[in-house]
């Protein structure tokens, strides 16, 4: 596995570094302009990352909407990327499709990750789910981001999303889950909602566990009396403590079990762990 960042600076490596990628000429130094279209992002530690063959397919699934690479030249530039995610140190890579005043091209960002938290408070958006492309990660990138600052300036740490009819749908980066007794619940699939590898982790843990995963519509006052949990790749499994569902200690006790179910699923990062596409 390579390091990055071994001829980056201090300072660099402390507020991450991003590289174009090139199919003939390989890395190269970038700047932050052009218009970013699709994102995915992973939590790197020392070396090991769960999942990171879902992430590239959903990441290559997205970008194939837009007029771009291809999927062969995607699929090598999310093989360089595993080759170059350091071996020691917490990091939170993002990979981007950025369309620039000339082309379409792609970008990582290697980013120091930041500090992981074991709860999450909720506040709820007004009004229904504005997104344009909610199963493409980045597509409303700039809209949630207000969000989650409009959030923080409630008190809270995460945006709510729900749809018109008021169903739960997910977080501004979040997948939303909930418990129901020993059944594991979420909203059903479908264009509006990103699929979270996360959550799919977490439901394949929970089947082979012995649990029930089910799909259901439902309102936050349907949730008043469950436990509720968001779920991302940076943080994993967040027991919601405010603004949805019930929080108790018991609660919190289970998230740190599945938690460390999720951690063990964290192997080396390897370009093998990425999906060949053939031409």
């Amino acid at each position: 596995m390579n390091t990055a960042t071994s001829t980056t600076t201090g300072a660099e490596t402390a507020r991450g570094v991003r590289r174009w990628w090139d199919a003939d000429g390989g890395w190269s130094t970038a700047d932050a302009g052009g218009t970013v279209l699709v994102i995915d992002s992973w939590f790197v530690d020392e070396g090991r990352v769960r999942g990171l063959d879902r992430h590239a397919e959903r990441f290559g699934a997205a970008c194939d909407r837009f007029s771009g690479p291809g999927a062969v030249r995607t699929n090598r530039f999310l093989r360089a990327v595993a080759e170059s995610l350091p071996a020691r140190g917490r990091w939170f890579p993002r990979v981007e499709l950025v369309e620039t005043e000339s082309e379409t091209r792609q970008r990582l960002w290697l980013r120091p990750a930041p500090p992981r938290t074991a709860t999450v408070r909720l506040w709820a958006a007004a009004g229904p789910d504005r997104r344009r492309l909610p199963a493409v990660k980045g597509a409303d990138l700039d809209h949630l981001a207000s969000l989650r600052a409009a959030a923080a300036a409630a008190g809270a740490d995460e945006a709510l999303l729900v749809s018109a009819e008021g169903h739960v749908v997910e977080g501004a980066s979040t997948s939303i889950v909930w418990w129901r007794g020993d059944t594991l619940c979420g909203p059903p699939p479908g264009p509006g909602l990103l699929p979270g590898i996360t959550r799919a982790l977490l439901g394949e843990l929970a089947r082979t566990a012995g649990h029930q995963v089910v799909t259901e519509q439902a309102t936050a006052p349907d949730l008043a009396g469950v436990p509720v949990w968001t779920l991302n790749a940076l943080h994993g499994i967040r027991p919601v403590t405010e603004g949805l569902g019930r929080f108790q200690d018991t609660d919190a006790a289970a998230a740190e079990r599945w938690q460390s179910r999720l951690a063990e699923l964290a192997v080396p990062a390897d370009a093998r762990l990425i999906p060949v596409v053939n031409p």
